[in-house]
């Protein structure tokens, strides 16, 4: 048993496993009995800890050797450290599995599982945990393999108390440092706009302008209309408003209005009395009095019925909640309204699906939300972030998560994703799902089906007529209408000053004049001076 340093230093004798002489060298060069080199501690290495702050690192001992692992365990536990202590690999393995260890000593030679087995074990599955081996018979070569395996530092026999106490308060000073900073990132990605609820991955120009905006105004109760295609992550952006708003401790209620038929939409929203209609056995308010002091999540709100909408304005203006088969006002809330919306909202204006007042009221702040294929930059980090967390739902076990190469990468960017981030998302879950531990995934392993569909955008300004039209026709017309448009908007934004239209387009002069004389574009003259 480790008792004290004095009394190990006088422990000495021939047996391997025993603990010895408090000698301990960096670097083993011959043989260490005969020609030791004195470790020789420093103040620094001297880590000061209060005893709380000791009991929150938790430390796990594998030897097989009973006296040693009593010893080991009786000096840890004494210095504080919750400590527990198994006599096997395969001991080792299960509280590994079960339970999370901040430091792990391992005796090297033990069968069936060695410690260099532990060793690597850890190194896959814990990588925020330390390992030292406790070796007997050290060589250079040995205690190499053991360093090159993962750990973070070895132990040589025979070893005293001291030399064991100063290694815990050394990697208990790395665990600390480990804490504080994984506290700091989080810190970081909190005050980035990132959370545990809402995580907003992205480093291009227009979806950080976005996440810039809604984090600006989600200090205010200004209602905010997020537009974006399916699967761009409007909601989490709602719900990132929600959560850096005065009301983040109030609750976040959403509605899809386009889920929903016109008379159970209007109930779940506004409520209902008892006799309403048939079913209404008692009164129920709606969501809009639960959402009272938070924030109302109104999804494809383009979708909602008119008649609605007339009522909705009323409860945005007055606050004024009147349930249905009620002849009075019911409730009266402050709701902050957030709505989302897949479609141009002027167009939905236009075709008279959504009321102008209304949406002037829900659109004080608009939030665009880029499609993926217009942030293609990003799309690196995210397929890495829904695969390490998509791996880590569907493996009980912690196990290194498969890698995504390169060309895999490059393929990625190469898609259309007209489903977006979902399906960039619903991607990543099937590789997680099939994939084995380690893999690296290459593009064969992905399930992205290519599809020659045109989007909307891409047709607008090309006619049914045009599409028709043999190749080289159709081309030549095409880029004739565009040097057409193009040269008479230049000249137009230069004031009808060619030198400075040519500047402006990075074309020499001659160009401009030949399409100009080809296209009979008028050049707008300037007054005379005096007139």
């Amino acid at each position: 048993m480790l008792q004290s340093s004095r009394g190990l230093c006088d422990n000495t004798h021939d047996n391997d496993d025993a603990v010895g002489v408090c000698i301990v060298t960096r670097t083993i060069v011959g043989d260490r009995r005969r020609n030791p080199e004195p470790f020789q501690p420093s103040t620094a290495d001297l880590i000061a800890a209060p005893v709380a702050v000791r009991a929150t690192i938790r430390v796990l001992v594998v030897d097989d050797d009973r006296s040693l692992r009593e010893g080991l365990l009786a000096t840890i536990r004494g210095e504080g450290y919750d400590v527990t202590a198994v006599e096997s690999g395969v001991d080792a393995l299960n509280e590994l599995r079960n339970s999370e260890f901040d430091i792990v000593i391992t005796d090297l030679h033990m069968v069936p599982i060695s410690g260099l087995d532990i060793v690597q074990t850890v190194v896959q599955s814990k990588r925020g945990t330390l390992v030292v081996v406790i070796t007997g018979n050290p060589t250079l070569a040995s205690n190499f393999d053991v360093l090159r395996a993962g750990a973070w530092d070895y132990l040589s026999k025979p070893f005293s108390a001291t030399h064991l106490q100063l290694l815990l308060g050394r990697a208990m000073h790395v665990v600390l440092q480990r804490r504080e900073l994984a506290e700091l990132r989080g810190q970081l990605l909190r005050k980035a706009g990132h959370s545990e609820q809402a995580t907003l991955l992205g480093t291009s120009p227009a979806f950080r302008e976005a996440v810039r905006l809604a984090r600006r105004v989600a200090q205010t109760d200004a209602s905010v209309l997020i537009i974006g295609e399916s699967g761009t992550g409007k909601e989490l952006f709602a719900q990132f408003i929600h959560q850096n708003s005065r009301r983040a401790l109030k609750p976040m209620v959403a509605i899809n209005c386009a889920a929903l038929p016109e008379p159970l939409l209007e109930s779940e929203m506004f409520g209902h009395r008892k006799g309403a209609f048939t079913g209404a056995d008692r009164d129920k308010p709606g969501l809009l009095e639960t959402a009272h002091s938070g924030t109302m999540l109104l999804d494809e709100v383009t979708e909602m019925p008119i008649a609605l909408q007339a009522k909705l304005l009323r409860v945005i203006q007055d606050g004024v909640v009147r349930r249905v088969g009620s002849e009075r006002t019911d409730a009266v809330v402050d709701v902050r309204f957030i709505s989302a919306t897949n479609r141009d909202p002027q167009d939905a204006v236009r075709s008279g699906a959504l009321r102008a007042d209304l949406l002037y009221r829900l659109r004080v702040v608009p939030v665009i939300v880029p499609a993926l294929r217009d942030r293609k930059e990003d799309i690196p980090l995210l397929a890495a972030h829904f695969l390490a967390e998509s791996w880590a739902r569907h493996r009980p076990t912690p196990t290194q998560p498969p890698r995504l190469t390169s060309a895999t990468l490059e393929h990625l960017r190469r898609q259309p994703w007209r489903g977006n981030v979902r399906e960039l998302q619903n991607v990543m879950e099937h590789v997680a799902v099939l994939a084995e531990s380690g893999q690296a995934i290459e593009p064969e392993d992905l399930p992205v089906v290519a599809d020659n569909k045109v989007l909307p955008s891409e047709r607008e300004g090309l006619s049914a007529e045009l599409l028709r039209e043999k190749y080289h026709i159709a081309k030549d017309r095409l880029v004739t209408q565009f040097e057409r448009v193009y040269f008479c908007d230049l000249v137009d934004r230069a004031g009808g000053n060619l030198a400075r239209a040519a500047r402006m387009a990075s074309i020499d002069r001659a160009t401009l004049y030949r399409l100009i004389e080809k296209h009979h574009i008028p050049i707008p003259r300037e007054p005379a001076l005096g007139r």
